[in-house]
């Protein structure tokens, strides 16, 4: 990672990877925390990544190196503007949107890793660099 980074998103693929202790994705976060970046998690990530077979205690520590950001009745609304301007609706892209929005919030230069590059690069335009996992 060469280029400045303010803020790193992590959608719930870049979580998941990181509980999983993906090499990749460790070395990202460790080059990305070497340039005092913030790393942000949407709480609905929390939603997507829980499940029987994750890692409670992994998961806590995860989810303490990292700023988690609510979704206010203002970021929803955002979010369901940002669907209805990429032409999407619908839950299989909600949490993407509410990713999206509050990624656009963040102080910049901003990434984001995440699993699904395409959804994303519709829903946050150019603004957001994405990282594909």
């Amino acid at each position: 990672m060469s280029e400045r980074v303010e803020t790193v998103v992590l959608d719930s693929q870049g979580v998941s990877a990181w509980i999983a202790q993906d090499r990749g994705v460790l070395a990202m976060i460790r080059s990305f925390h070497s340039m005092a970046a913030d790393l942000v998690v949407c709480a609905n990530t929390i939603v997507e990544v829980v499940h029987a077979r994750v890692s409670a205690p992994r998961l806590h520590w995860v989810l303490s190196q990292v700023k988690i950001e609510a979704v206010t009745e203002q970021a929803a609304r955002a979010s369901a503007e940002l669907l209805k301007q990429a032409g999407l609706h619908g839950h299989k892209y909600a949490i993407d949107a509410t990713v999206a929005e509050m990624a656009l919030r963040q102080p910049g230069p901003v990434a984001m890793l995440t699993s699904d590059v395409d959804d994303m690069a519709k829903l946050c335009g150019r603004r957001i660099r994405l990282i594909a996992i």
